[in-house]
C-alpha cells in the first residue's frame, strides 16, 4: 500500500506539480533568459512534456497587450 501511494505521489509530481512550476518559471523569464538558461528551459520542456501536455489546454501564453502612450 505504501508503494502504491509512493508511485501515485511521484506520478502526481511528474504530471502536475513540476510542470506547473516549469510553466510559471518560463512565463516569468522567457524574454530575459540567457542562452544557458534557455537551454535548461528547453531541457525541462523535453523532460516534463507529458505533464505539460496535460496542462496545455488550461494555459494561456499569449503576450500581454501593449500599452501605447498618447
Amino acid at each position: 500500500m505504501i508503494l502504491a501511494l509512493l508511485y501515485l505521489a511521484l506520478a502526481g509530481a511528474y504530471l502536475l506539480v513540476i510542470p506547473i512550476v516549469v510553466m510559471v518559471y518560463m512565463k516569468q523569464r522567457w524574454y530575459v533568459a540567457s542562452s544557458i538558461e534557455r537551454t535548461i528551459m528547453y531541457f525541462m520542456v523535453f523532460f516534463f512534456l507529458p505533464g505539460l501536455l496535460v496542462l496545455s489546454p488550461f494555459v494561456n501564453l499569449r503576450p500581454r497587450p501593449r500599452q501605447i502612450e498618447v
